[in-house]
Formats: C-alpha cells, sequence, structure tokens
C-alpha cells in the first residue's frame, strides 16, 4: 500500500480509501466488518462513509467494529459527510449550521468517537451563505471535533469560491474533493481538477470503476442485474446502463482496460483503478465492495503500476468530448501562451 498525504494537510493515507456504502444495505455487519478487517490487515487507514448511507447503519456498523478493534480505531483515519436529509423537517437537510450541528452529533455518536478525521460536506447548498457553512466547519476544527474538512461534488467554481472565502476570513481551509472519476467520468478535468491543483487540495474519487462497467463483467447484449452505483433506484440505474451502453466510447473505454489487463495478467478493475490512482492531485481512490472477494481484487492494484505508455494508451481511448468552446480545441488555446512568444 502507498501512502500519501490527505490533500494539503499533514496526516498520511492509504492511497485506497474503502468506502462504505453498500454496509447495511448490500452488505450484512457481519459482511461488513470482515472487509473492514481485511482491508485493515491490508495496509489501508481511510475509512469513508455518510450519515445517509444505508441511514446511518453504515456509521453504527464502522462504530462496532472500532469498538471490537481498539488498535485499529486508534490507526484508522475516519471520513464521513453531512447534507442530504435525514428526517423529514424542513431543517433535516442542508449545510445550515443548524443542520450540520446536528448531523455532525448524530455521526460522532453512531461511529462511537470524539472527532473525525475529515468531515465532508456531501454537495453545495444553493440556499445556505457559503459563510455560514465555512463558519460551522472552522469552529468544528477549532472545537477538535473534526480534524479537517473537505466537499463532495462540489463544481470549480464552487471549488474555488469556497476556498477563497475561507482564506479571506481566516478560516481552516478545506483539504480535500470527492468528486465522480473513473475511465468514463473524466468531465472533471476541465474545470475542477485544476481548480482542486490551484487549491493544493487533494482528490478522493468515488465510482472509479465507472458502477462496475470498468470491471468487465458488463456486455453490450446483458444488462446489469443487483445493485450498482449506475444509480441510487433500480429505475434510474437501467436508464443510465442503456445510455451508457449506447455510446461507442463506452466499449473503446471497456476493450482498451481489458485488453490491457490481458497483456499485464491481471484485472480489468486492476488497471481501471491504478489509471485513476495515478491522475493528478489523486490521494486516495475509495473502492466500494460488497464482498471480501471484491476487495482482494480491488486491493491487487496496490501493487500494480502502469507505464507512461499504458497511461497514455488510456488516456487517448478515454478522452472525453467537449465542444469547440470553452473546453475544447480553440477555447483551450485562447487560454494558452508560447514561452517564446511570437505570432
Amino acid at each position: 500500500m502507498e501512502y500519501r498525504k490527505l490533500g494539503n494537510s499533514g496526516t498520511s493515507v492509504s492511497h485506497l480509501a474503502l468506502g462504505t456504502m453498500t454496509f447495511g444495505a448490500e452488505a450484512d455487519e457481519a459482511a461488513s466488518h470482515a472487509i473492514l478487517s481485511d482491508y485493515a490487515a491490508a495496509g489501508g487507514n481511510l475509512i469513508d462513509t455518510a450519515d445517509v448511507y444505508s441511514a446511518g447503519v453504515s456509521e453504527e456498523i464502522i462504530g462496532r467494529w472500532l469498538s471490537k478493534n481498539p488498535a485499529e480505531r486508534d490507526t484508522m483515519v475516519l471520513a464521513s459527510k453531512g447534507r442530504f436529509p435525514m428526517g423529514d423537517g424542513v431543517n433535516d437537510l442542508g449545510l445550515s449550521r443548524r443542520h450540520l450541528r446536528r448531523a455532525l452529533d448524530a455521526s460522532l455518536t453512531r461511529l462511537g468517537v470524539d472527532h473525525i478525521d475529515l468531515y465532508q460536506v456531501h454537495a453545495w447548498d444553493p440556499l445556505t451563505p457559503l459563510e455560514e457553512t465555512l463558519g460551522f466547519l472552522d469552529e468544528a476544527v477549532v472545537q477538535g471535533r473534526i480534524g479537517y474538512y473537505g466537499f463532495s461534488n462540489y463544481t470549480g467554481w464552487q471549488l474555488t469560491k469556497a476556498v477563497m472565502t475561507a482564506r479571506q476570513r481566516g478560516y481552516s481551509v478545506p483539504v480535500t474533493l470527492q468528486p465522480q472519476y473513473s475511465l468514463l467520468v473524466r468531465e472533471i478535468e476541465a474545470e475542477i481538477v485544476p481548480a482542486v491543483l490551484d487549491a493544493g487540495m487533494g482528490i478522493l474519487p468515488w465510482s472509479p470503476l465507472g458502477g462496475g462497467w470498468l470491471t468487465g463483467k458488463y456486455s453490450r447484449d446483458t444488462a446489469p442485474t443487483g445493485s450498482t452505483r449506475l444509480g441510487e433506484n433500480p429505475a434510474r440505474g437501467m436508464e443510465a446502463w442503456e445510455k451508457r451502453n449506447a455510446e461507442e466510447r463506452t466499449w473503446r473505454i471497456v476493450d482498451a482496460v481489458t485488453g490491457l489487463a490481458a497483456e499485464r495478467g491481471v484485472n480489468a478493475s486492476q488497471v481501471a483503478l491504478a489509471w485513476v490512482a495515478a491522475k493528478p492531485a489523486v490521494t486516495s481512490v475509495i473502492l466500494g465492495v460488497r464482498s471480501q472477494d471484491q476487495l482482494a481484487d480491488n486491493l491487487g492494484s496496490a501493487g500494480l503500476t502502469l507505464t507512461r505508455e499504458e497511461l497514455d494508451r488510456l488516456d487517448e481511448v478515454s478522452v472525453p468530448t467537449f465542444g469547440d468552446y470553452p473546453y475544447g480545441g480553440p477555447g483551450t488555446e485562447q487560454r494558452s501562451r508560447r514561452i517564446d512568444g511570437g505570432r
């Protein structure tokens, strides 16, 4: 396992994180505890969860595992999130001071800890003043209830505005961003990755296997069964699958990944994870698994280093499609400059 700084903080984390959205839903408590133990044994030390994962059950499962494993409780870096509804009340969601205080308190209780190392706001809130959200997060850092804070699912302008506001007000600054990122979903490279690099933050990619597409388990004629991260409900998941299946780019990428995996004698998922882990600003890639076997397969990517030529092959086949402006060729050229000048 490789270790990297948690964004612009001084804390070290494994470059593969354990995502726990499946805990309490697709993995029961016994299976979840076995996954946690295997992850720890492999040298992993970053556990990512959220209050909305199985309506708090994911955090409770992690909390009970930590209580049974006091040594791991001291070594694990815990990350959780708040923002989405945990109740039916008018203020049971968002990034207001009121909701975040209650959300953080509840997460601490479920996890059975007195502080969370990385507390992330799960998405932008257009109704709450940014200063209110950042003020609460700074207070939580000062009080020792969280070590650091980060964002999830922010756009480039939202991230930059938040970073600059925090700096101007003398608040603690965010250390990470958690976006969707994979060979299939590279649009963040246009604005979000540059914003992260400019801020000196780190990226914690979620869904690095593209909802299962990059494992090589899907075929053109066979729709997925069971739960996937293609959608949060079966109907939406099937709609997402049909859209992705119809894109020729999808199959070019899948064929390239499976082909390279065969050349290297590894699994397709390991190639896809190694590609994400090698991208600029990536701190730790979040693994979402339902079983010990899936975890073992994903952890196999820890020993896989792709060559520059292999990375270029995957980059070329997966390049995202943008219009000419502002992210296509002409738009990009307008923002570039030759060091030697000239017309």
